[in-house]
């Protein structure tokens, strides 16, 4: 009896272990990655817990974040520099110059199994001592790690490819947001898709966002809001936490840039004495905001955006002391990301511009995170369908994407250059910097 040509093509693809073997350790990539995404989340919480009772209370207690933060930060530092160099920061970037780097030794450096371990590691300890950073970030440069080394394993190729699948599905794991982790693919990682990598990406955020949902269940990351546009002069609203989030958005953009190129150059005389230096006096910054603020601006910030989602009010400057500790922390040299101090900043200034306007808190703080965020990242597509997938106000579908266009659009004529692919730029020059030196070097030692 003769088999349909599709059938047979079928049972030979599962015959043969060339073909079925680097599906198999891509799936397992994938369900890893959903795993340890919310393992990390886990401990993440727990270290700002940890923090939060050392120094809760206020008085003698808070004023031990004086001590802790800048030498949790010294810390940090030191074992970035001398165990894990190329973990610092976000990871996103990393994440960026490893798709354009074409010698797997020079993404090895920026992406690996120790690369996992360190930056879960040190993103860890830095939310043990207050660091105004976030995990998510981090978690794109452990997805992306972990997704490479399934792809050595297995013997796959296109790497690039792969990349932007474990960037994404660590997103999606992060968060619990599977659209976003795509868009974010689409946008911000790749800013062009290629055909042949829509399937590696889906199915990537399709795995390890079951493994997410398997260990954590379903939820919304900011909870749910019933906050909506009802009137005409609610779009006044839109068009001030759209406009205000975009200047805001590109100055912390502007910002860092400067302040990370301008201290790389300074530390490079001396990489370890001066970057523990910078370390101790950014951490010495973060503390005395977080003093200022009551210990309203340590952490991830997570509980005060949810805060103002939900219709409490934050204090009316929160966002600024929140913007110059994320910038510290951002420029100090130590691992961690952007992403959730970003949203609650965000979430302060919108929550601020709603209560001059005397407009609803919960709706202005979803559009001031929308606009802030797309300043930042310059990446409005990502920006309002993360916030949609982490507020569930699907209702404000509209409004979240005006305040995202004008975060952006504003952001854009402050801000050329993207943050996230300008500090990219910085990997793969010393990268480029590296190959010149071994040459060099092996000129010189034939010529001897």
């Amino acid at each position: 009896m003769r088999l349909n040509p599709m059938l047979r093509r079928s049972r030979a693809m599962w015959a043969s272990p060339r073909l079925w073997r680097p599906r198999l350790v891509f799936w397992t990539g994938a369900l890893a990655i959903g795993v340890i995404s919310v393992v990390f989340a886990k401990t993440a919480d727990a270290a700002q817990l940890l923090f939060a009772h050392a120094v809760g209370g206020g008085g003698w207690r808070l004023a031990l974040a004086l001590v802790i933060t800048p030498l949790g930060f010294v810390l940090c530092s030191w074992l970035a520099i001398v165990y894990f160099p190329g973990s610092q920061g976000s990871g996103i970037p990393q994440a960026i110059a490893a798709r354009h780097l074409r010698d797997d030794e020079d993404r090895s450096r920026l992406l690996s199994v120790r690369m996992v371990f360190g930056k879960i590691l040190l993103t860890v300890t830095g939310l043990c001592c207050g660091a105004s950073i976030g995990r998510e970030g981090p978690t794109v440069q452990v997805g992306a790690s972990l997704m490479l080394q399934a792809a050595r394993w297995g013997g796959m190729a296109h790497a690039r490819g792969l990349i932007l699948a474990g960037s994404a599905a660590g997103i999606a794991a992060a968060f619990n947001t599977p659209l976003a982790g795509v868009v974010f693919a689409i946008e911000e990682m790749g800013r062009t898709y290629q055909a042949r990598t829509n399937g590696l990406v889906l199915s990537a955020v399709i795995i390890a966002g079951l493994a997410a949902l398997g260990l954590e269940g379903n939820y919304t990351y900011f909870g749910i809001t019933d906050a909506r546009i009802g009137e005409l002069s609610d779009w006044i609203l839109v068009l001030a936490c759209g406009v205000g989030g975009g200047v805001l958005g590109a100055g912390f953009s502007v910002a860092a840039l400067r302040a990370t190129r301008y201290l790389r150059r300074f530390v490079a005389t001396d990489p370890l004495k001066k970057g523990l230096l910078v370390a101790a006096a950014c951490g010495s910054g973060v503390a005395l905001v977080g003093l200022a603020s009551d210990g309203q601006t340590f952490g991830t910030g997570y509980e005060q955006a949810r805060t103002a989602v939900e219709g409490g009010s934050l204090p009316l400057l929160y966002f600024l002391g929140k913007f110059a500790a994320s910038l510290l922390s951002m420029v100090s040299g130590i691992p961690g990301g952007i992403f959730a101090p970003s949203l609650s900043i965000g979430a302060g200034l919108g929550s601020s511009i709603g209560l001059l306007l005397g407009a609803s808190i919960g709706l202005a703080a979803i559009l001031g995170m929308a606009g802030y965020f797309a300043g930042v990242v310059q990446a409005p597509m990502t920006a309002f369908v993360i916030i949609l997938e982490m507020t569930g106000t699907h209702e404000n579908v509209i409004p979240l994407m005006c305040a995202s266009m004008l975060g952006y659009g504003t952001a854009r004529m402050i801000a050329r250059e993207p943050l996230y692919h300008a500090l990219s730029r910085l990997f793969i020059a010393d990268a480029l910097r590296r190959k010149r030196a071994m040459a060099t070097q092996t000129r010189e030692d034939e010529a001897n």
